[in-house]
Formats: structure tokens, sequence, C-alpha cells
């Protein structure tokens, strides 16, 4: 062991430090550090490595490390500067094009441009051909130069010579359809009565979703001729064309929707029932007294006295 190993595992032992515990402080590998206090410096990896190492060493059990260093320099060697410069490496000649490659890339250039202005070319020439042509001119060619029309023709009365022209016809106008009304009449008994504009033909709709529901429908009011009487399952559809008055009861308005001509009817949409009185307008006559006379088809509004008891109630 040297003079140096043997001062620095003193000082080590004095602290009561491990080998251990200096190769956690210091970093160093422990074989490194029983290298430095045998004093085989051979399997440390340089010169530069011993001064740094033994430096780190004397620190770590408090000893001066430069005092340690010059009093020790017999045994520690010299710093050295063992990085040798790296050789740079040459870089080789680029090789130089022969006259031949030279040649082959300037026609493949050249060819490549030809390319490129024939597509255009075609490009061009396809669409000038295949375009439209002038609305104007199909118009000019569309267009007869005179109409053809047939001379007119006079009727000669062979008895007295006069000349009489054929009458003009005129044109039926074409009605206009004139959009359903569902109107509040009033209330009679329980029911809500509402009028369905302009006279004529309509299509009653009764559509039940999201959830079963009592549905009754009578003709003329609550005692009238049963058209339909069930639990209404989800997505039921009950149309009836409205030639009369009819009635209409539902256990939960919330889950119906009635509807004259796609036009919705007003049933407060709430879980309860709703009873309706949908009513065609049908057009007034004039009796002889000069007064008219609603001929709608409720002759009884609700078919009834108005107060009679519920016919259905929620499901």
């Amino acid at each position: 062991m040297s003079d140096l190993g043997a001062l620095l595992r003193k000082a080590r032992e004095q602290r009561g430090l491990s080998l251990d515990d200096i190769q956690e402080t210091t970093k160093i590998r422990k074989r490194y550090l029983e290298a430095i206090e045998s004093g085989d410096h051979s399997i440390l990896p340089g010169s530069f490595y011993v001064r740094a190492f033994v430096k780190n060493y004397s620190e770590a059990v408090g000893l001066d490390p430069d005092e340690v260093l010059r009093l020790y320099q017999h045994e520690v060697p010299a710093a050295q500067n063992e990085h040798a410069a790296e050789p740079i490496p040459v870089r080789a000649p680029r090789r130089l094009k022969s006259e031949s490659s030279e040649r082959m890339g300037k026609i493949g250039f050249n060819l490549m441009m030809w390319c490129f202005l024939i597509l255009i070319f075609v490009v061009v020439w396809m669409f000038v051909i295949n375009r439209d042509p002038d609305p104007a001119d199909q118009l000019d060619q569309k267009t007869p130069i005179t109409d053809a029309s047939q001379p007119p023709t006079d009727n000669i009365n062979a008895g007295n010579g006069t000349v009489t022209d054929n009458p003009v016809p005129t044109a039926t106008p074409v009605p206009t359809q004139v959009p359903t009304t569902v109107t509040f009449a009033s209330k009679v008994g329980k029911a809500d009565k509402y009028d369905i504009g302009p006279e004529g033909t309509h299509k009653l709709e009764i559509k039940v979703s999201g959830g079963r529901s009592w549905l009754e429908i009578r003709a003329g009011g609550s005692t009238g001729e049963k058209l339909y009487s069930a639990n209404a399952d989800d997505g039921t559809i009950e149309t009836h064309d409205l030639t009369q008055q009819l009635y209409v009861n539902v256990g939960r308005a919330d889950l119906t929707e009635i509807t004259v001509d796609g036009v919705p009817v007003p049933d407060g949409d709430r879980a309860g029932s709703k009873k309706l009185l949908i009513n065609p307008i049908v057009s007034t006559s004039t009796p002889p007294n000069g007064e008219p006379t609603d001929t709608a088809a409720d002759t009884d509004e609700t078919g009834g006295t108005g107060n009679e008891p519920d016919s259905a109630t929620s499901e």
C-alpha cells in the first residue's frame, strides 16, 4: 500500500466511512477507490483521472486536496493532455459528370418540357371543342324566322252578305287553393269546438307517439256512431274524412297529435284527457224569411246535452 493510499484510508476510517459511502459521495467506482488506496494506478482510466479521483477522495474524507496532491506528487502522475487530435476525414472528391451523362440530362429535360407544352395544348383544345355554344346562337337557331299562323277566317252570311268574325275563346281561370283554417268556436260542455274552413273536403289525422293512449272517435257528437275506440299503441295513426262533425276524446293529450290537412288542432298538450269537436264549415242557406241559417254538420253540437260523463280516462 502506498503512503498516499494509507493516508486516505486512515482519514476514511477515522470518519467511520466505508468504501461504499465514499462511492456514493464521489460517484467513483469502488474498484477505483480500492486501487487508489493500494497504490495500483494501472487499472485507472488515465493520469488525468488519477489526480481527479484523489482530489475528490480527499475532499470526501475532509483533507485538503491541493495539499495532498502537493505532498504526494511523486505518487500521482502529472496531468497530461491525453486527447489526441482526431484526424479530419478527407472528403472524397466528387465524381465529375461525364459528357454523356450531361447530354442525356439535357435531352431528358427538353423532352419533359415538350411533353408539358403538348399536354397544355391538348387540354385547351378539348375545352374549346367541348364547350357549349353561345346561348344566343342556340336561341337564334331554334327561333323560326316567321310564325306559322292560320289566316283569319271570316264567316260570310250568304243571305245578307255581312262578314262576322269568329269569337275568340277565353281562358278558363284556374281556381286557387285556399289554405285550411282551424278556428276555436266555443266551449260546448267539456269539449272545445273548432270550426274547420273553408268549405270542402278535409282530412282529420290523429297520431299517437311516445306511449299508449285512449282514443275515441264518434260521428256527430259524444253519443254518435262510434268510428274508433281503443287503447291506441305508440305509432297508431287514424285518418277520417271530415264530411261531418266528429267528436274526439283522447286519454293523453301529450301523446297525441291532431291535425286537419296538416294544420295542428290545439289539444292542450298535457298529461290528461282532452275532448274536441271538429266541425267542418258548410255553406249557409237563406230560408224564405230571408234570415240565413248555418247548416254546419253539428245538430246538437256534441250529440247530447254537453254535460255527459267522460267516455275514457287517461291510461
